[in-house]
């Protein structure tokens, strides 16, 4: 790329930062320092703020990047993350909104740990949010090393490396000042402006072809080297049984890992009641819904634009095919347009990554303070000691995300978030539908859900191709790939709700059926929610 590129995006880059920054100097100085202020924002937020947050906090560089990116690489096979990701909201909406806002108070735990044994299933619990939101950080700095390496040409690893820790620096100042107030407004000013890029480029593609669709799929598929292969099911995912069972394992994770983020699940105490909660989530379906659309487009547009051969070059994985699109949309390398909105494009993934790190690091923060800091000292722990502990865990959750973010900057971050969803589904969804919904739940149940589905999903992962065995993986010189899958969701996702029966089966504990009477009416109807 050219110095005019340079300069425009990193100005951009700079602006961007610096209005996120000002927000949360602003908040800052303008907070009480209570728990309930740093990791719920008051519950002050309205349905639509809240519903353009939770768009914000969902559409991350797995999404803007790595999906159009796949899609532009395998076509109809990429695609299919586009379904997950905006299916899995109707299982939110259904099945767990207005319930957990009810329930809990700031973190998953809250929910599980109401009707049972509060220390062990914190712990539990607290953990797993701990696993989950770490792998999703680690999409997102790959995402942004992968977008500046673009920036400075592709050649210098020092500089790919350096933004990693940047962005990580940055997320530190964000939670650790602002805490969920100045996360929530960064999400909603980052959600506006990839909306908008989205639209814009969506607008240039379908100019470019005239606004025919088969013309841009017939485009896609005659430059793809596939032919009309590349728009058939199968080029990623059928080529024997082991991709056929990977394929299968994707679209469970991404359709039931939702439910399970803790990121996601905190936004729902943002807002002042349970019906609140809901409206948030149909106002995110719809612009969640509207914005996948839109990468359908981009990702074939860029494999009919650009080409395969040149997205792989720019980046292996694709996650650079958006830039590159915009790139030659603008009128080319060489071009004023070009120039200008590919450094406009830069700048929105790069804020996308911002905001979204920002949440999940306050997600994850929580978790450490709220259930495992507190669960181990005192449950009676006070509130400004609680957010003390959170902000210095911002921190130690930062170093560890961008130690395992410069390993994993070669793996497609859409493909990256896959693995987190598989995770959020095996470990913290069996836990949490028991707790709402089964009478008999008791604690060792809840303690061996967690358990039996995080376990499972983190040593398959390490057993899988994603780490050794193949020249893709994180350590290809090496072999210790014993699991054929990339994704464990197919086998970690059945082994925590296993486990959860189980455990609750052949517990001595009596459930607490008249707390769970309780709960239910509490869950349904929003009496004594807080």
């Amino acid at each position: 790329m050219n110095g005019h590129h340079q300069t425009l995006a990193l100005v951009l880059f700079s602006a961007f930062v610096a209005v996120t920054l000002a927000i949360t100097t602003w908040v800052s100085r303008n907070r009480h320092g209570s728990a309930e202020e740093f990791y719920a924002g008051g519950r002050l937020f309205s349905p639509m703020e809240n519903g353009f947050a939770l768009s914000g906090d969902y559409m991350s560089a797995a999404s803007f990047l790595g999906i159009t990116g796949l899609i532009s690489l395998y076509g109809y096979d990429g695609l299919l993350y586009a379904v997950g990701f905006l299916v899995a909201w109707l299982v939110v909406l259904f099945l767990v909104a207005e319930l957990v806002r009810n329930c809990g108070r700031f973190t998953l735990a809250d929910v599980v740990a109401a009707r049972m044994d509060e220390r062990p299933v914190r712990i539990a619990a607290g953990s797993s949010s701990v696993v989950v939101s770490v792998m999703y950080l680690v999409a997102q700095m790959v995402g942004a090393g992968s977008l500046v390496s673009l920036l400075l040409g592709g050649t210098s690893d020092a500089a790919r490396n350096w933004t990693v820790i940047g962005v990580g620096a940055l997320m530190v100042i964000y939670v650790s000042m602002g805490g969920m107030r100045a996360t929530t407004w960064i999400q909603i000013v980052k959600a506006v402006l990839l909306i908008g890029g989205a639209i814009v480029l969506t607008v240039l593609v379908l100019l470019r072809f005239h606004g025919d669709v088969n013309e841009l799929l017939r485009a896609a598929a005659g430059r793809s080297g596939q032919g009309k292969a590349f728009l058939a099911p199968g080029l990623k995912y059928g080529g024997d049984w082991t991709a056929r069972f990977d394929f299968m394992s994707l679209g469970l994770a991404l359709v039931l890992g939702t439910a399970g983020l803790p990121h996601i699940l905190s936004r729902f105490y943002t807002v002042p009641t349970a019906r609140a909660a809901r409206r948030s989530v149909v106002w995110s379906i719809g612009l969640i819904g509207g914005f996948y659309l839109m990468t359908i487009v981009l990702g074939f547009g860029a494999a009919a634009v650009v080409g395969p051969e040149a997205v792989r070059g720019a980046n292996a994985a694709g996650n650079t095919a958006v830039p590159l699109l915009a790139l030659d949309l603008g009128g080319g390398a060489d071009s004023t347009g070009g120039t200008i909105l590919f450094a406009v494009v830069a700048a929105i993934a790069f804020a996308t990554i911002l905001a979204v790190v920002a949440g999940v690091t306050l997600a994850s923060s929580a978790a450490v303070a709220h259930d495992l800091y507190a669960s181990l000292r005192n449950r009676r722990a006070k509130p400004h000691g609680e957010v003390a502990v959170a902000r210095v865990a911002s921190v130690g959750i930062g170093v560890v995300a961008i130690a395992l973010s410069l390993l994993a900057r070669d793996l497609n971050v859409a493909f990256l978030v896959g693995l987190a969803f598989a995770v959020a589904a095996s470990a913290n969804l069996p836990v949490l539908l028991y707790s709402l919904f089964w009478r008999s739940f008791t604690t060792r149940g809840a303690v061996w859900a967690v358990y039996g589905g995080l376990v499972p999903a983190v040593v398959l992962v390490l057993l899988s191709p994603v780490v050794s065995g193949s020249p893709e993986s994180l350590f290809p010189g090496v072999d210790f790939q014993y699991f054929p899958l990339q994704n464990p969701g197919l086998v970690s996702i059945p082994l925590g709700f296993v486990a959860g029966w189980l455990g609750t089966v052949t517990s001595a504990e009596p459930p607490d059926e008249a707390k769970h009477a309780e709960i239910e009416v509490r869950a349904l109807t929003g009496a004594g929610a807080v």
